[in-house]
């Protein structure tokens, strides 16, 4: 019983100490690469920025009084514990912002392009921390969630439409070089939060129709380690029964699969797609012992008799 109180303590905290660090290292990317140049970055952050190149006020202060009524909203429609999380996730990010302000002053890139880039994936780095682990950092993310939750908006598309608007008022009081350059970082920003969060675990979906669908099945069974599935379908032009190869890969699988499928059977019609979430025995939970798979593709023996000539 101890155990499980340790472990569930353990998850709970998990989530505020991805919050701190990631933060810190998000704050970081903006105060050192992106103010130095006058640039924004995405969000409520962005929006600080603005205000403090327009009045002075510190960015952390700004993005904590921008956060109050988005905390307020919170309550009422995303419950107590999110909003508990999304008070120290404002609290930590804004103390970040001010904290790491003296990076500031040291100027670190000359050139507003590289800076841009280097400040878009420390950004990046930070906010995908934060993500993987569920934390967050108040902001758009809570109004983005918000709207998911009420008009079954995605929260990305949200959160772009927001920073649009950011983006065209850096135009109109500032540069279009300036904007453009706040877009870049914005960008290589959430590419970088995207592969932190998904990283190599990504998954690909692949359908692969062929007259040797049984042999490819059982070559990617046992290349992957995990199962394949059979769905029976028709030729709309010929009328003949087909068996389909459905099966989930890791995204550092895909060249070999092509190439092993196209080995097996160079004729064969294969779709490879994304796997936004994938949730199951093999990627979210231990796969089944060899003493719990009978007749599995993956205890037929290694030899000639189940293999193709070229393996």
């Amino acid at each position: 019983m101890k155990v499980k109180e340790d472990f569930n303590l353990k998850e709970f905290l998990i989530p505020y100490i991805a919050t701190t660090i990631g933060s810190f290292i998000a704050a970081a990317g903006v105060t050192a690469f992106f103010i130095p140049h006058h640039l924004l970055s995405g969000g409520i952050s962005g929006i600080s920025i603005l205000i403090y190149y327009l009045t002075g006020l510190p960015i952390g202060i700004g993005m904590f009084i921008l956060n109050i009524p988005i905390m307020v909203a919170c309550y009422k429609f995303m419950g107590r514990q999110y909003t508990i999380l999304s008070i120290v996730g404002t609290i930590v990010i804004s103390i970040a912002f001010d904290a790491t302000a003296f990076l500031t002053d040291l100027n670190l890139i000359k050139d507003p392009i590289i800076s841009s880039i280097t400040g878009g994936a420390v950004n990046g780095l930070g906010m995908g921390i934060i993500y993987k682990y569920n934390g967050n950092s108040g902001g758009l993310d809570v109004v983005g969630a918000i709207v998911k939750k009420y008009y079954s908006l995605e929260m990305g598309n949200v959160v772009m439409i927001l920073n649009g608007f950011i983006l065209i008022f850096a135009a109109y009081l500032f540069t279009l070089e300036l904007a453009v350059l706040t877009f870049v970082g914005v960008y290589i920003s959430a590419f970088v939060t995207n592969k932190v969060v998904v990283g190599l675990k990504q998954r690909k979906s692949v359908v692969i129709i062929s007259s040797r669908a049984s042999m490819i099945a059982q070559v990617l069974m046992r290349y992957t380690g995990h199962g394949a599935t059979y769905l029976h379908g028709q030729g709309a032009y010929t009328m003949q029964d087909k068996q389909i190869v459905y099966a989930i890969i890791k995204l550092t699988e895909v060249s070999k699969v092509k190439e092993l499928v196209n080995k097996l059977d160079p004729k064969a019609f294969m779709i490879i797609s994304d796997a936004s979430e994938v949730v199951g025995q093999g990627f979210t939970r231990p796969a089944a012992k060899d003493d719990d798979i009978q007749k599995s593709s993956m205890g037929i023996p290694h030899t000639k008799n189940t293999l193709p000539p070229e393996y």
